[in-house]
């Protein structure tokens, strides 16, 4: 099982890619709202440094952080002291009963557990019907496929004051495959440290992911937004909801 996100890349992610964190919760706050649910327990799955559960728990929500990075685990618990956070696969973690779960940031698509694969995904659907009150619901984003043009590489650079990270991502349209390579340079007192790690994604499509979920018993409605925050391309949310 891969840490996909050692140290340095969990302070790169923290401190420079929190955007998609911190513009999804108006709209998942809504979304809970429009269902009721305005308390209780949720369950966020690939937690992060715990931007999200930082918010939920402002709004009053009990707050229970899964993500397999020990570096970003303990970024979270610094952030939000009050939340529980584990150190766990996304995909093993035991649900307790709950109002709602969400997954935000296409968690679901890494390939960190070897073993990924579409049945795992029914396990994991199954479980969280099963753990969600009735009118519980699960949040939720994926990437598709269409991340890069097939046959075709994409490099991209951002750097802050003290970090820079190089992107290049190649899609393997036969295996729903996406690959990232990511190099870090970190500033450590007077010097940079290098890291090179690689992610893969499974590509899924939203109507077979949107037929997994029927299937586990969920009510489900596609959107490409979180409030004002509009998913990037080739991406696709849902809002499975427990009868």
């Amino acid at each position: 099982m891969q840490d996909g996100y050692p140290e340095d890349l969990a302070y790169v992610h923290d401190v420079g890619h929190r955007d998609y964190a911190l513009q999804s919760v108006p709209g998942i706050l809504a979304i809970l709202a429009q269902y009721e649910i305005r308390e209780g327990l949720v369950v966020d799955l690939g937690c992060g440094s715990g931007l999200s559960a930082q918010a939920l728990t402002k709004a009053h929500y009990q707050v229970l952080g899964v993500d397999l990075s020990e570096a970003l685990i303990a970024i979270a618990r610094r952030r939000v002291p009050e939340a529980e956070f584990r150190v766990e696969s996304l995909f093993q973690t035991d649900i307790p009963s709950c109002h709602a779960v969400i997954s935000i940031g296409e968690c679901l698509n890494y390939l960190f557990d070897s073993n990924h694969s579409s049945d795992t995904l029914k396990n994991l659907f199954d479980r969280i019907y099963d753990a969600l009150i009735p009118g519980g619901v699960f949040i939720f984003d994926i990437a598709e496929p269409g991340q890069v043009m097939q046959g075709s590489t994409t490099k991209s650079f951002q750097e802050g004051s003290d970090w820079i990270v190089l992107v290049e991502k190649e899609e393997d349209l036969r295996r729903s495959m996406l690959t990232r390579r990511i190099t870090t340079l970190r500033k450590v007192e007077e010097q940079y440290q290098r890291a090179d790690i690689v992610h893969q994604l499974r590509l899924y499509s939203a109507v077979d992911v949107a037929k997994i979920l029927r299937n586990a018993g969920f009510r489900i409605q596609i959107i490409h937004q979180y409030g004002e925050f509009e998913l990037p391309p080739a991406h696709a949310a849902f809002v499975a909801r427990k009868p």
